[in-house]
């Protein structure tokens, strides 16, 4: 069962776990009701790797709209300029990549919410309020308790500044890009390196202390489950294209073997 009708911004205050997928190359006009029907609560939406451009995720989140999902958006750099756009798109949460201190995550989080919370550069009736007419400062209110921020925490630099970063007010949550964490540690893949796993326990350490969500991508249902017990909450079980590559090939592979 999924959570439903519960915003993205919702989700992050329960720590009742919440999954979905990763989603980078299938944006056709059925996907939200694809995702929702197999029991998504939430997408992440990756602009970094994936090639996926503003016209197309502008579509891409209409979609999901349409199904009743929310969408956190990684974006493909932390230009402030790509935080702001990608929210009047109307993305319900954003998550720049590679963060590093307390004070750049400041500086995004400014450019999450519009004034008098942040500086974002005011848009109405666009993509992010359904080109709905409100009074002015009634959108920039319901605009700000809605919008989420994610730190994705992929560094040495950050692990090293954690807490600070995790204490920032308007952060919702951490997400762990586990790949480029390893990477960036000197030790890539080794996920049960214990320098890994006491830079994790850190991670988890600061979101307790300040109830934020924690996240991160799955490749199994077992890892899924291991990292529910270590204290994440929003778990996104692998790929579009390899959930299709991967079921694809087992299928093929049995009939091969049955012919």
């Amino acid at each position: 069962m999924t959570l439903k009708e519960m915003t993205l911004k919702e989700m992050t205050r329960t720590r009742t776990p919440k999954f979905g997928t990763f989603l980078l190359e299938f944006v056709t006009p059925g996907i939200g009701h694809l995702l929702k029907a197999a029991g998504c609560d939430f997408v992440f939406v990756d602009l970094e790797h994936s090639g996926l451009g503003q016209e197309t995720l502008k579509r891409l989140l209409r979609y999901l709209e349409a199904a009743g999902l929310p969408a956190l958006v990684g974006l493909q750099a932390k230009d402030n300029h790509f935080i702001s756009r990608t929210l009047d798109l109307g993305a319900e949460g954003v998550m720049p990549p590679m963060v590093a201190t307390a004070d750049e995550v400041r500086e995004m989080v400014s450019h999450v919410k519009f004034p008098p919370d942040g500086q974002r550069a005011v848009s109405i009736q666009v993509g992010h309020d359904r080109y709905t007419p409100a009074p002015v400062r009634q959108m920039l209110a319901e605009t700000n308790a809605r919008t989420v921020f994610f730190a994705k925490v992929e560094t040495a630099t950050a692990i090293d500044n954690i807490d600070e970063i995790a204490a920032v007010p308007g952060v919702d949550g951490l997400w762990v890009g586990h790949y480029d964490l390893s990477t960036s540690m000197g030790i890539p893949g080794e996920f049960e390196n214990p320098r890994f796993t006491d830079a994790i326990d850190r991670v988890v350490a600061a979101c307790r202390a300040n109830d934020l969500a924690l996240g991160r991508i799955v490749s199994s249902v077992d890892e899924g489950k291991a990292l529910i017990d270590t204290g994440f909450d929003f778990i996104g079980y692998s790929g579009d294209a390899w959930i299709m590559r991967d079921a694809l090939r087992k299928a093929i592979d049995s009939l091969r073997g049955a012919s």
